[in-house]
């Protein structure tokens, strides 16, 4: 019983430090559904009415705290479909892997809670553009093994893009709040969660971009008045005109946040 006990506990570690963050990410905006990934920050860009993207997207993380070493795999499926021209609906469906080290080694996995979001960009004019993003998450991830809330969640995200050949340059302030089933999870775990980035974006050639990206959030844990705060690096290579492949690197800031992080992806559009 102890050594469950003790297993219990360093899973809660894990999940605090590593799938709860990237849970919350979905609201924050990831990809071109959410901009393009691997940006986490957000783009006012959408799909045109009747035309569909889906994105299939990897993430690995390792991170160190305490003398815990973890690490962690999410794959993400993403699907977008245009509403109208400036507006999108968007499923979002994460799986997780985790595990997590010290003295034994604990697994878990799981799919993590989903995404439901809509996009809509309320404003243009010549290179500035403006979007709103509510989005809400459904409690499909077990939150006994800390893959999700237990409850529906919900937040908005204000995007603000500016493009001029070759950069552009995208801004997201958001606000997430999340309800926990579990009570420990709600006394260890603060409600309401800022977030701010900044994303850049430059066309080195016709099918290459280079992409820059910082941010920070408010810190969920309850102990810590520290931000969460990254800086990413990537690439994406367009294939074709409906084909995006793109790759990055992602390095924490601070403490809180997770140590490395690096994400893949394939974009298709039709």
């Amino acid at each position: 019983m102890k050594k469950e006990r003790k297993g219990l506990m360093i899973m809660n570690g894990v999940f605090t430090r590593t799938v709860m963050p990237l849970v919350t990410a979905c609201f924050l905006g990831s990809s071109p559904a959410f901009g393009a990934h691997p940006l986490i920050t957000d783009d006012t860009g959408t799909q045109g009415k009747g035309k569909t993207q889906i994105e299939l997207t990897g993430q690995f993380d390792r991170d160190g705290e305490g003398g815990t070493r973890t690490e962690g795999w999410e794959a993400k499926a993403v699907l977008t479909c245009g509403m109208l021209d400036p507006l999108d609906l968007v499923f979002e469906v994460p799986y997780t892997w985790s595990s997590a080290k010290d003295g034994e080694t604990v697994r878990q996995d799981g799919f993590a809670d989903l995404l439901v979001a809509l996009k809509w960009r309320f404003f243009e004019k010549g290179g500035l553009s403006l979007s709103v993003k509510p989005a809400v998450t459904l409690p499909a991830g077990d939150e006994e093994k800390g893959l999700g809330n237990g409850r529906a969640s919900y937040g908005v995200n204000l995007i603000s893009t500016y493009a001029k050949e070759p950069w552009s340059f995208h801004v997201n302030l958001g606000v997430t709040h999340n309800d926990y089933k579990l009570e420990a999870d709600r006394e260890a775990n603060r409600d309401d969660i800022w977030n701010a980035s900044l994303a850049a974006e430059y066309k080195l050639a016709e099918s290459w971009k280079l992409v820059a990206n910082v941010g920070a959030e408010r810190n969920a844990d309850v102990t810590s008045d520290t931000p969460p705060a990254f800086l990413l690096g990537g690439v994406i290579w367009s294939a074709s005109e409906n084909l995006d492949i793109d790759a990055g690197v992602k390095w924490g800031l601070n403490s809180p946040e997770t140590d490395l992080s690096f994400l893949a992806g394939v974009t298709f559009r039709f």
